[in-house]
């Protein structure tokens, strides 16, 4: 893929945090997602890719899975998005919500069904020191002994749902500080590749088509991710295997997530872990952007101004 394209990739993530960030706080979830959508969707047709829409929200109108986005003059690509992770949180003026567009070479995403997943993420000093076939205890050392620093200097993010209330108490027992979400793991875990942001792993379980966008991130910027889907009865059991997953307790990892060349663009609707939120002012607005690439580990932040009055469509 061009190296150029990640550039492109982040107007689309731009355009649909500059329209979401316009309804932030004011409580309207369903309009909310529907303006990113609609900017995103817009913004996609100037691109010059040949993509389709492999992971998204399924139950989308406006960017179904399936969809041809592009201006089809370009390389034959999978694409995965959201056009606002974290659309309950922005709706309320929370943390962490963010527009997402990953990039990969046809087939390059894992094909699953928009179900729960468990997952456990960590920046690059924790690659291949994590598994989900250890305890979150466990896990707490082995990454706590790769930083050389103490289990009680780690920080867990985990999202804040009564079925994770054993894990909580185990992260506490084993003495780390826990970090709790509203929403937007997806940043969350994006945050342990970056020194600064406090967080030093994700763990729990939260939606699937976040986690392999999650795994397309961590990716290109050297992190490690592990997972695996949570089928809760038959009926989920039957869609993962007409994705192709016959053993639904395998454990995937995050070059098989997210595999081959991969690009990774969000930009921050309101601020968050990892980017800080859209800034209105007096004719325009500010943008803070992520760009990466898996195949150099290129980590780009771009901070961008916008002028309405020549961005009319904004």
């Amino acid at each position: 893929m061009d190296r150029n394209l990640a550039l492109e990739a982040v107007r689309v993530t731009e355009a649909a945090a500059l329209a979401s960030a316009r309804m932030m706080g004011r409580g309207d979830l369903a309009q909310t997602d529907k303006v990113g959508a609609e900017a995103m969707r817009r913004t996609f047709q100037s691109i010059a890719i040949n993509g389709v829409i492999v992971l998204g929200d399924t139950d989308s109108d406006l960017l179904p899975i399936g969809m041809k986005v592009g201006n089809e003059t370009g390389p034959e690509l999978d694409v995965a998005l959201d056009p606002l992770e974290g659309a309950a949180i922005c709706a309320i003026g929370g943390y962490n919500a963010m527009s997402i567009v990953a990039i990969a070479e046809r087939g390059g995403f894992l094909q699953i069904p928009e179900m729960y997943m468990e997952k456990i993420a960590v920046g690059p000093q924790g690659r291949g020191k994590i598994s989900l076939e250890k305890s979150a205890t466990e896990n707490l050392k082995s990454l706590a002994d790769a930083k050389g620093v103490y289990v009680a200097d780690l920080t867990v993010a985990i999202l804040e749902r009564p079925r994770h209330e054993g894990l909580i108490a185990e992260v506490r027992e084993a003495g780390a500080r826990v970090k709790l979400l509203r929403d937007g793991d997806v940043a969350a875990a994006m945050a342990t590749c970056l020194p600064d942001t406090g967080i030093d792993m994700l763990l729990g379980v939260g939606g699937s088509h976040q986690g392999i966008m999650t795994a397309a991130a961590l990716r290109c910027a050297a992190g490690d991710m592990q997972a695996r889907i949570i089928a809760r009865n038959a009926d989920e059991r039957e869609r993962a295997r007409d994705c192709g997953i016959g053993d639904v307790s395998k454990i995937f990892t995050v070059e098989e997530m997210a595999s081959g060349s991969v690009m990774f663009a969000g930009t921050g609707v309101t601020n968050g872990d990892y980017l800080r939120g859209v800034r209105f002012y007096r004719g325009g607005a500010t943008t803070s952007s992520v760009v990466m690439r898996s195949r150099t580990h290129t980590v780009r932040f771009l901070k961008s101004h916008h002028r309405f009055d020549l961005k009319p469509e904004y």
